[in-house]
């Protein structure tokens, strides 16, 4: 501790493995299940349901004039068409989150990038859901050679380049509430902001994510699903 009773060490999450005691899935859905635990902690067997969730990744589009590219998608659970960015669910057995990222950006903004990095990581709900999401920062992009056949919500996706700065302003006035775009708006400033020096590597490993047990990155398990992208 300093002089101000605070601490000097780094900040991080710290990973916890307890007992689990018993394990089920109690709702098999479409696209995610609802799985309930019986695990010790503290000398206490407690009960917790949860949605197992395949994870995610997200990508922020900048151009050279640091212009992100958003979506606007209707989110049926909350009746609004969200500006968003392109994102999409971990479902494909072995695809490593990089190449789930470039497929989602092509799918959704039909945009392929030559500069990837890792921008940040969070979890949406920890509370009640392992759901994982990897925000990837796409740079130097430019259209894909064709078009994605879009379906379902992402039929009538609509495409926006946006100054990063006017994407934030549009954060602190809680005009936007999509959690990847927020998350993804105020990393990207900030790290703007000190010349892009702590990006992650574009293949790095991400040891926090509830289902990833390769180095390489590749998701080990999983929820499968029809493929649409709905993180």
């Amino acid at each position: 501790m300093n002089a101000e009773g605070l601490s000097d060490t780094v900040l991080s999450d710290g990973a916890e493995t307890p007992d689990i005691v018993a394990a089920e899935t109690v709702f098999t859905g479409k696209v995610w299940n609802v799985r309930r635990e019986t695990f010790r902690y503290n000398g206490d067997d407690i009960v917790r349901e949860f949605v197992d969730h395949t994870g995610a990744v997200a990508v922020l589009a900048l151009d050279e004039d640091d212009r992100a590219l958003l979506i606007t998608q209707y989110r049926h659970p909350v009746r609004t068409r969200e500006w968003e960015i392109p994102a999409g669910l971990l479902d494909l057995h072995g695809e490593p989150p990089l190449a789930a990222a470039k497929r989602e950006l092509a799918e959704e903004a039909d945009l392929e990038a030559d500069d990837w990095s890792v921008l940040a990581e969070f979890y949406t709900s920890p509370g009640g859901s392992d759901e994982a999401i990897r925000i990837y920062l796409a740079r130097t992009v430019r259209p894909t050679a064709h078009a994605f056949d879009r379906t379902e919500e992402e039929a009538d996706i609509e495409k926006r380049w946006v100054p990063l700065d006017a994407v934030v302003d549009a954060v602190l006035g809680r005009r936007i509430q999509n959690p990847s775009l927020i998350v993804a708006a105020l990393a990207a400033r900030t790290a703007r902001e000190t010349g892009w020096a702590q990006l992650g590597a574009a293949d790095s490993a991400w040891p926090r994510h509830p289902k990833l047990g390769h180095l390489d990155g590749t998701v080990s398990a999983g929820t499968a699903t029809d493929g649409a992208g709905r993180s």
